[in-house]
C-alpha cells in the first residue's frame, strides 16, 4: 500500500499498488528473459523500482507459488520468468499480486432501517464481482509479451 492524492477529489488517499508493482517486475523479467540476462536479484529490482528489496521479495512469493517465476536463493540467485512471457496473463499477475481481496470492500453493515441500508451491502457486493470479473477477463485477454510490446510501441513515439 501507498498514500497518494487522488487526482478527482484532491484528497489523500491509500492506494493499493501491488498489482502495478508485481507487473513491473514481471516486465523487467521478460526482457530479461528476451536478452538471454541471468536471473535478477530482487536488489537489482528494488533498485530499478526504487523499492525495498524486502518489498520486492515480498511480491515474488505469490509468483514463485504460482509458477509464473522460478527464484534461486543465494549471492548468484535471483529471479527469473518461470514460463514464456507469451504464456503469462496479466489476470494471472493480477490474481498473484492482489490474492483474495476483493476489489473494493463494502462499507460495514448498519441497521436496516431502509431500502439502502438493508440491501447496499448485497448490491455492492454483487457489483464488486461484476467489476471484478471485467478486470479479470480485460487482463486475461493480455500476455506479459504483448505488454512488452506495448511499452516498446510507446517509448517509440516521437518526442521520446
Amino acid at each position: 500500500m501507498d498514500v497518494g492524492v487522488d487526482p478527482r477529489a484532491g484528497v489523500e488517499t491509500v492506494l493499493d499498488i501491488r498489482f502495478s508493482r508485481a507487473l513491473q517486475v514481471m516486465l523487467f523479467l521478460a526482457i530479461a528473459a528476451e536478452e538471454d540476462s541471468a536471473a535478477l536479484s530482487s536488489a537489482h529490482l528494488a533498485g530499478s523500482l526504487k523499492a525495498n528489496p524486502s518489498l520486492v521479495r515480498k511480491l515474488l512469493v505469490p509468483l514463485a507459488n504460482a509458477g509464473l517465476v522460478v527464484c534461486v536463493k543465494g549471492r548468484a540467485g535471483g529471479a527469473r520468468l518461470g514460463r514464456p512471457a507469451d504464456q503469462i496473463t496479466l489476470a494471472e499477475i493480477y490474481r498473484c499480486a492482489v490474492g483474495d481481496k476483493p476489489l473494493w470492500a463494502c462499507s460495514p453493515e448498519a441497521s436496516d432501517m431502509c431500502l439502502i441500508t438493508a440491501r447496499s451491502g448485497e448490491y455492492f457486493a454483487a457489483l464488486t464481482a461484476e467489476a471484478e470479473r471485467a478486470v479479470l477477463d480485460s487482463l486475461g485477454d493480455r500476455t506479459l509479451a504483448e505488454s512488452v510490446r506495448e511499452l516498446r510501441g510507446l517509448d517509440a513515439k516521437p518526442g521520446r
